[in-house]
């Protein structure tokens, strides 16, 4: 079995260079805030209707698991107490 050498260099890929902008900490800033009134122009804001739905949903999810924790803390600490008295 020959073993054949060649040559181990890749060729040199163009890599787009970044422009400096001038401008300082303000032209970030400026830019920063452009981007984000731009993104929240994309978002679908929900109506008053579906607000309020997921707010309710929300919160008998919340006061569901807050029983159900409650009722499980109040039981173990019953047992807790019936074994180590």
């Amino acid at each position: 079995m020959t073993e054949t050498r060649g040559s181990t260099a890749t060729p040199e890929r163009a890599r787009p260079t970044k422009k400096k902008r001038g401008g300082g900490p303000f032209a970030s800033l400026s830019t920063f805030y452009r981007q984000v009134v731009a993104e929240l122009r994309k978002v679908i804001w929900p109506t008053r209707e579906q607000l309020v739905t997921y707010w309710v949903v929300v919160l008998v999810f919340v006061l569901a698991v807050i029983a159900y924790v409650s009722l499980l803390d109040l039981g173990i600490g019953w047992l807790m107490f019936e074994i180590f008295g």
